[in-house]
This record gives C-alpha cells, structure tokens and sequence, in this order.
C-alpha cells in the first residue's frame, strides 16, 4: 500500500489525481474508489495501490480513504 492525498478530483468526468507521500502525482478514476461511491473528497488523506496504466504508466488503484 502507499499512502498519500486526493490532490483534485472532477466529479463529472470521474477522473482525478492522488500525490503519494513522496510527491509522484497518480492518476485514477472513479471506479478505483474501493468503497464503490464513485466520489472522493479533494484533500482526503488516502491509501492506494499502484497498478498498470493503459498508456504504460502507474495509476493509482483500490483508493480507500484513512483518518
């Protein structure tokens, strides 16, 4: 698991962004949220896996917020 935060999330498009503690952006969408609400607060403090991307890059995946 890595840890980090929900740096923006646009609700309409289901696509958003989490920067891990050691400052790498990873993109994600909605259907990454492992509490299956399609929604997550800006700002939330989050734990997350990495997983492959379509385009050959990591993306941020299973995003279960903490605290």
């Amino acid at each position: 698991m890595t840890s980090g935060k929900v740096s923006a999330f646009d609700e309409r498009r289901g696509l958003g962004e989490v920067t891990a503690d050691d400052a790498t952006v990873y993109p994600f969408h909605c259907t990454a949220i492992a509490d299956g609400t399609r929604t997550i607060a800006s700002d939330a403090r989050v734990e997350f896996t990495l997983v492959p991307g379509p385009v050959g890059r990591f993306e941020a995946g299973a995003i279960r917020a903490v605290g």
